[in-house]
């Protein structure tokens, strides 16, 4: 099965740099068509590849706010995902990627993995990037406006207006509307229910994770435990403690003892090692 558009892109059998299997793709649960000749490639993981399945898995990932490509492929014998960790180098190769999907791919790794590691904003002034050092402060200081008009530039990391009022302060500043709009989210949003979950029924539909603060939303399938795109913490939807606090008093499908923890009115802070 290949996407739209995808059917061009096959392995050339005189590349001697890739290994070619003759068994089924791993990535694909769909058998090839009678008479497809399609050659199967073996990622470093062991598990077999075409350039479509493994381009259609890498971009998924992507758009899930995900830039690092782990393979979905089930260990042999058992039900327990592979896991392991390709580089874009490998997923570049064997997926066989055109130059509009490399400039797709590569935007999006670079601004996802900025966005994991930097907290940055576009100065409103000079429109140059700046980073927040202080993750706890809203107040920030422009280093180039400073030297440019040799004078102390300060705007509010919320609202990007010239900065009012004392500071520092991690809530907002004291311009009209300054106000933190993920918060509001996390207020305001509806409630949801988890089918398949014993007794949830009236759960906030978006959370802060635990530990970097980043807003996820539960697809309402599976389990209540919930991986954050952003750090790869795994965590209760539902009570908002780390998996391992959580099973200590329940399961994946039975609510822990805490029961549904209430709309959080904070955003934690990512504290990265």
């Amino acid at each position: 099965m290949s996407r739209p558009g995808q059917d061009e892109k096959r392995y050339d059998r005189r590349d001697t740099t890739l290994k070619f299997v003759n068994r089924p793709d791993d990535l694909d649960p769909i058998p090839a068509d009678e008479g497809d000749d399609g050659l199967r490639a073996e990622m470093s993981c062991g598990h077999a590849v075409t350039p479509q399945s493994l381009t259609a898995w890498c971009r998924s990932l992507l758009d899930q706010g995900q830039y690092k490509f782990k393979c979905p492929a089930l260990k042999d014998g058992t039900l327990q995902q592979c896991g392991a960790l390709w580089s874009y180098q490998e997923v570049r190769l064997l997926a066989v990627l055109t130059a509009a999907e490399m400039q797709h791919f590569e935007e999006n790794i670079a601004r996802l993995a900025a966005t994991e590691y930097c907290d940055f904003k576009t100065c409103p002034g000079c429109k140059s990037f700046i980073e927040r050092e202080d993750l706890t402060n809203l107040c920030v200081k422009c280093l180039v406006c400073a030297a440019d008009k040799k004078t102390q530039i300060q705007f509010c990391w919320q609202c990007l207006k010239p900065w009012k009022g004392p500071a520092p302060r991690s809530d907002c500043c004291s311009n009209d509307g300054c106000i933190n709009h993920d918060l509001e989210l996390l207020r305001t949003c509806k409630t949801t229910s988890f089918p398949e979950v014993q007794g949830v029924d009236a759960c906030p539909s978006i959370r802060a994770c635990p530990t970097c603060g980043h807003k996820v939303e539960h697809d309402k399938t599976g389990c209540k435990n919930i991986i954050c795109p952003r750090c790869q913490v795994e965590f209760g939807f539902v009570c908002l403690k780390l998996t391992p606090e959580c099973l200590e008093t329940s399961s994946y499908y039975i609510p822990c003892s805490d029961g549904v923890a209430p709309r959080q009115t904070s955003i934690p802070v990512w504290h990265r090692n």
